[in-house]
């Protein structure tokens, strides 16, 4: 953890919903003038995807489980908390960025699946922003939460996790939908034991649960909306947090929990923008005050 250089963790499986919430902390960025190092988690992959591809294929041609983006084989685990250590040392550190997309990949003109060349983060950034799968992971020789300030967690029912992994990569990636199950099914053991571990040491987690039902989420036509969905956003230490104030200006919210509060769907973003602003003030101030 710094007061000098802080670092902001978004951390949730695949298909969970981070990038929405990567979306509203870059509103507060820039309504609040906070110059962010953004660090997407995909980049810290060790593989592209057609080397995990064969990787995969290798492995289950010998009857063995494939690696999955779950788990240590396929991550660079270590150098993700070597960036979050240095970011926090001395503000510096190494990033680059995984090309998920065909436009995007030929604006830089590399392949989809790739790696652009890593980069140095820019200087005189005012915090670090990680979105991805492993901000919080601890292994046995790496532990990449002991070094943020602020962790927030996305983890939506399991059912409704995989009906929006489901559309996002068959509807946005081209993947077959046999394939997104296998996959999966592959990432179960790396799941259990790399992904969900983390939302016991986030500082806040966002679960979104719909309404609708996603018993079946193999054969589900539509995403539940937000209207269709609550949301229930749970704080590890309620000290400070001014449940009332949420209350009042989230209608139709209401406390099922002394540490959790449970709003519409539909007002995500609007309970996000209240309790993440005051934490991005109060990181800023610290800062200041140490500059």
């Amino acid at each position: 953890m710094s007061i000098k250089h802080p670092i902001i963790v978004v951390t949730g499986s695949s298909g969970a919903g981070t990038t929405t919430v990567k979306h509203t902390f870059e509103g507060i960025f820039w309504r609040e003038k906070v110059n962010a190092a953004i660090v997407e988690g995909d980049s810290f992959h060790r593989y592209t995807r057609d080397e995990i591809r064969k990787l995969i294929t290798e492995a289950e041609a010998q009857g063995k489980r494939g690696i999955s983006h779950f788990g240590p084989e396929a991550n660079l685990f270590e150098d993700l908390e070597n960036l979050f250590r240095t970011y926090g040392e001395s503000g510096t550190g190494k990033r680059r960025f995984y090309l998920h997309g065909a436009e995007e990949a030929a604006r830089r003109g590399l392949q989809v699946g790739s790696f652009t060349p890593w980069e140095d983060i820019p200087p005189d950034t005012d915090c670090l922003f990680y979105e991805g799968l492993h901000g919080a992971v601890i292994t046995d020789t790496v532990n990449t939460c002991q070094h943020a300030d602020v962790l927030i967690g996305v983890a939506p029912t399991t059912n409704l996790e995989w009906i929006q992994k489901i559309h996002r990569d068959t509807r946005t990636r081209g993947y077959s939908l046999e394939a997104v199950q296998e996959t999966i099914l592959r990432r179960m053991h790396d799941y259990v034991h790399y992904i969900v571990p983390q939302f016991s040491r986030t500082d806040i987690n966002f679960q979104r649960v719909p309404m609708v039902d996603t018993s079946n989420p193999f054969v589900a036509r539509d995403i539940p909306t937000a209207d269709e969905s609550k949301v229930i956003i749970r704080f590890r230490n309620p000290r400070g947090v001014d449940f009332p104030y949420l209350l009042r200006m989230i209608h139709e919210s209401f406390m099922s929990r002394a540490n959790t509060i449970v709003v519409p769907g539909g007002k995500l973003d609007l309970a996000m923008q209240l309790i993440l602003t005051p934490l991005i003030w109060k990181l800023m101030k610290r800062r200041r005050q140490w500059v």
